[in-house]
């Protein structure tokens, strides 16, 4: 029997990584741009904006950026005072991370563009396919997360 032969237009991780990059690289051109952050920078920000602090290791699981990407971001966010890290009282190894005023302010100010890009993209799809796009998502999210 023949070996299947690869067909990009057809291969799913492929296709689902042209979506992402595609999405990534408009939204990362309109923050840069308008609010001084990167896409790492943003979403722990979009993280840090939805509640309580969260150490560097929850970070890395929430976004599931690596380590590296994760410090960086941090460390730039803290550098223009958009966040502050607090000693973790139970490990002090480890800081949580939260938005400083000036961040909060700074996130206030990009989640009616977010919102805004979001309703531009959704404008694409009728409800139930946006529905079944999430939930084959949530998916194949589960599946990568057990894949081995």
């Amino acid at each position: 029997m023949a070996a299947k032969k690869l067909n990009l237009d057809n291969f799913l991780p492929y296709r689902l990584s042209i979506a992402s990059n595609a999405l990534s690289s408009r939204i990362a051109a309109e923050y840069e741009n308008r609010f001084g952050l990167r896409i790492p920078e943003w979403r722990l920000m979009a993280i840090l904006g939805e509640g309580t602090p969260k150490t560097q290791r929850e970070l890395v699981q929430a976004t599931r950026m690596d380590k590296v990407t994760v410090n960086r971001a941090a460390k730039g966010l803290a550098d223009r005072q958009l966040i502050a890290r607090q000693a973790h009282e139970a490990d002090g190894r480890s800081h949580h991370l939260a938005l400083t005023d000036t961040g909060r302010s700074l996130y206030d100010a990009i989640v009616p563009a977010a919102l805004a890009s979001e309703a531009q993209l959704e404008a694409n799809l009728s409800a139930d396919e946006r529905a079944t796009l999430m939930a084959l998502l949530a998916k194949l999210i589960a599946a990568a997360e057990t894949y081995d």
